[in-house]
């Protein structure tokens, strides 16, 4: 399971428990020690996030500087960008070939 204490906004996670199991979302803001708001930009938009229970979430070590640079600019990031570090969290560890029906 999870050994660090908390997430961090735009912090790539993989889901692991709930019907979304075995999804990979991003961090677009923290609640508490407890619990975060998570999205993909595809199947979960910005405007209508998750909210997950951090021992629910795997934490990756990947931080997406877009994500966290548009949040930090004007307060929200577009859908794209969240698919985008996604897509690129996946090409970099290899798991689209994991995805259901392949």
């Amino acid at each position: 399971m999870n050994t660090e204490s908390s997430a961090q906004v735009g912090q790539v996670v993989k889901i692991l428990k709930g019907k979304e199991a075995g999804e990979i979302a991003v961090v677009i803001a923290v609640v508490d020690s407890k619990f975060v708001y998570i999205a993909d930009g595809s199947k979960r938009k910005f405007d209508s996030p998750k909210k997950k229970n951090v021992l629910h979430l795997e934490l990756t070590p990947v931080i997406s500087s877009e994500v966290v640079n548009s949040l930090k600019e004007i307060g929200r990031v577009t859908n794209g960008k969240l698919r985008f570090a996604v897509l690129d969290f996946e090409r970099s560890a290899g798991t689209s070939a994991m995805k259901k029906g392949e």
